[in-house]
């Protein structure tokens, strides 16, 4: 049977069984579960991350950020968690599907190049450093030898 509400439970770990109408957050493993909406059965785990799902609680209930499509699912159901209650959506065609999870694995591959960047740029400041070191060293030796 559908569910038209999900209530929040902040676990430390996932039920062995999960309860319908119930959006389990585990801050930990920084990741939500429920069961799918539709009624299904199917659980649905939704990774937290700026690449991926984000949500607020605002006391009492719960949104998540962007909508849950469920397209591995043989319901492929597809809807919006907005203060706990569920708003179904429009089913994806495949080509939806297929542009969305290319999305996905971009924003996934990016996500790590702000650090990677990172990383590089104090690589070229290391070895900039090294250099002008070098340059010193040379300067100096070209000094003494031609007496400059």
């Amino acid at each position: 049977m559908r569910v038209a509400t999900l209530a929040p439970e902040f676990v430390e770990s996932f039920p062995s069984t999960l309860e319908p109408g119930v959006l389990y957050v585990s801050i930990e493993f920084t990741t939500c579960a429920h069961l799918c909406a539709c009624g299904c059965g199917e659980e649905v785990f939704t990774p937290l991350s700026p690449a991926q799902w984000s949500f607020a609680f605002n006391g009492r209930d719960i949104s998540m950020r962007p909508s849950i499509g469920n397209w591995t699912l043989p319901c492929q159901s597809h809807y919006i968690i907005e203060r706990g209650r569920v708003t179904w959506s429009y089913q994806f065609t495949k080509e939806q599907i297929a542009a969305n999870r290319a999305r996905d694995r971009r924003a996934l591959r990016t996500r790590d190049e702000p650090e990677a960047a990172h990383e590089a740029s104090e690589a070229a400041i290391s070895q900039e450093q090294e250099n002008k070191r070098t340059n010193r060293f040379w300067t100096r030796m070209w000094s003494h030898i031609w007496g400059g």
